[in-house]
C-alpha cells in the first residue's frame, strides 16, 4: 500500500543559502584577520552589545543568585541526569590492547581533545538545557577547558539562567558573544581563550554555516539545521496528547518540521482536528511560531501496518522519533534511524530537551541515517597504536614486502625487507662509516 498523506506539507519559501554562506565567509576571514577588535565590532552591531565580551566570576556569582532556589533545585536535578548519563557513556568508550599474533601488540587509547568551544543558542528563549548538555558532557569526556559562549539577552549580557547553567556544568570561561563572532571566537582562541580543538551545540542558520566552513582544522559535532520531529502512534495513543506532543514541538520555531505517523484513521482524523486548538490555546509569540510550522511544514501519514511505519519513519530519519504505539520493544529493535528515541505515551520529546539525560543537541534534516547526537564520544579522539617484536616480525614483514610490491610501492617493500634482513637502516642504506 502506498503511504496515503491526510496533511501534505506546503513547504517554506526557499531560503538564501548563498547569501548566509557568503556573509559568514567574509566574516570569519575578517575576524581571522583582525582578532577581537573585529568580534568586538560585530557584537556591538549585530547585538547591540557595548559590555566585558569575558563575563566574570563576579557576574556568574550574582546570576546565580538571580535563581530561585526552587528553580536552581530543578536545574540541578537535570544536570545530575545529564551528567550520569555522559559519565556512564565515558566508561563505555575503553581502551584496549591485544595481541593479535605471538609478538605483534596492537591496541586503541581513547584521549578527550583538550580544548571544547560549547555554543549556547539566544533568541526567544532561554536555553538553559543547551548549556547542561554541551558543557557538562564535555567534562565528563574528560576535555581539560570548556569555553562557553552566549549572545546577550540585553543590557545585562546573557541571560542569569542560562550563566548560572554554564557554571553549574563546569564552564572554565564563558563569553558573552553570540552568532559566527562567537563560533570565531572560540576556534581562533580570541580574548584570552586556547583555541578550542571541537566546536558544539545548535544555532541558527549563520552559527551551523560558520561551523561547517571552519571544520576541518577544527572539529564540529555536526551541521544542524531546524529541529525536527515525528509521531509514530497506532490506535492505542490517546489523541489530544499526540496532539499536544505535535504542537510543543511546533514551538520550538516556524521552521520545525511535526510530522505523525500512524495506521489508524480514526486517530489521524482527530488529531488534526486538535493540533490548531492545542496551538491555539499557547501564549504569543509561541502560538504563532506553532501555526506556521504546523500549516507550512506539518504532515500526517497515514500507513497499512507498523512495518509500513517503520519504514517511513526510517526513510524520514527524524531528530526526534516518539513511538505511541503498542509492543514498544518491536519499535525499539525495528527503527533504524533516528537522532533519539521516546518509547511510550508516558514520555515525551520535552524530557529529552530539558532534563531526561541522554543528549539533545541531535542530527537533522535525515542526517540520522548516518549519525547519532553529541555525545562523550565526540570529545573523545580513538587512536590506536602498534608494536612488534621478534617473534611476528618475519611474518609480517613478508606479508608487507609482497602487497607493497604488488602494488607497485617499492619504497614500502624495502622498509619491510630491511627489517626481514634485521640490518640497521643507516648500514642498509650505505650511510654507515667506512
Amino acid at each position: 500500500m502506498t503511504i496515503e498523506h491526510l496533511k501534505i506539507a506546503p513547504g517554506l519559501p526557499p531560503d538564501s543559502q548563498e547569501d548566509v554562506a557568503a556573509t559568514v565567509r567574509d566574516m570569519l576571514a575578517r575576524i581571522r584577520a583582525e582578532g577581537e577588535r573585529a568580534a568586538v565590532e560585530y557584537a556591538c552591531r549585530l547585538d547591540g552589545w557595548r559590555g566585558d565580551v569575558v563575563v566574570s566570576r563576579a557576574r556568574m556569582e550574582a546570576a546565580a543568585a538571580q535563581v530561585p532556589p526552587t528553580l536552581r533545585e530543578q536545574i540541578g536535578y537535570a544536570h545530575d541526569n545529564i551528567r550520569r548519563f555522559a559519565e556512564a557513556q565515558r566508561a563505555s568508550a575503553v581502551s584496549f590492547e591485544l595481541e593479535l599474533r605471538p609478538g605483534l601488540f596492537a591496541g586503541q587509547r581513547q584521549i578527550p581533545v583538550c580544548v571544547a568551544g560549547a555554543y549556547v543558542p539566544g533568541g526567544r528563549y532561554a536555553h538553559v538545557a543547551s548549556a547542561l548538555m554541551t558543557i557538562a558532557t564535555a567534562k565528563a569526556a574528560g576535555v581539560e577547558t570548556v569555553i562557553a559562549c552566549a549572545p546577550p539577552r540585553d543590557a545585562q549580557g546573557i541571560h542569569p539562567l542560562v550563566l548560572y547553567a554554564m557554571k553549574l556544568a563546569g564552564a572554565d570561561r564563558v563569553l558573552c558573544l553570540g552568532g559566527v563572532q562567537g563560533v570565531a571566537a572560540m576556534a581562533f582562541g580570541l580574548f584570552g581563550c586556547p583555541p578550542a580543538d571541537i566546536l558544539v551545540g545548535p544555532g541558527n542558520q549563520f552559527v551551523a554555516e560558520a561551523k561547517r566552513q571552519l571544520f576541518g582544522p577544527v572539529g564540529i559535532d555536526m551541521v544542524a539545521g531546524p529541529t525536527d520531529s515525528m509521531i509514530v502512534a497506532d490506535s492505542t495513543a490517546d489523541p489530544l496528547t499526540v496532539a499536544w506532543d505535535l504542537a510543543g514541538q511546533a514551538e520550538h520555531g516556524s521552521n520545525s518540521p511535526v510530522w505523525l505517523v500512524t495506521d489508524d484513521r480514526r486517530l489521524a482524523r482527530e488529531v488534526l482536528r486538535l493540533v490548531p486548538r492545542c496551538i491555539a490555546e499557547l501564549p504569543e509569540p509561541n502560538a504563532g511560531l506553532a501555526r506556521a510550522a504546523w500549516d507550512a511544514l506539518g504532515e500526517v501519514m497515514l500507513c497499512a501496518d507498523r512495518e509500513e511505519m517503520a519504514q517511513a519513519a526510517d526513510a524520514r530519519a527524524p531528530e526526534h522519533l516518539h513511538v505511541q504505539a503498542a509492543d514498544l520493544e518491536w519499535w525499539k529493535g525495528r527503527l533504524r534511524a533516528y537522532g533519539s528515541l521516546f518509547l511510550g505515551a508516558a514520555t515525551t520529546v520535552a524530557f529529552g530537551d530539558k532534563a531526561a539525560g541522554p543528549n539533545h543537541v541531535l542530527p537533522t534534516s535525515g542526517a540520522a541515517r548516518h549519525t547519532g547526537g553529541l555525545s562523550v564520544h565526540k570529545f573523545l579522539k580513538t587512536v590506536t597504536w602498534q608494536r612488534v617484536d621478534d617473534r611476528a616480525l618475519p611474518a609480517l614483514a613478508r606479508a608487507t614486502a609482497a602487497i607493497s610490491r604488488a602494488e607497485g610501492m617499492e619504497g614500502h617493500a624495502r622498509t619491510a625487507d630491511i627489517r626481514l634482513a634485521g640490518l640497521p637502516p643507516l648500514r642498509a642504506a650505505g650511510g654507515g662509516k667506512g
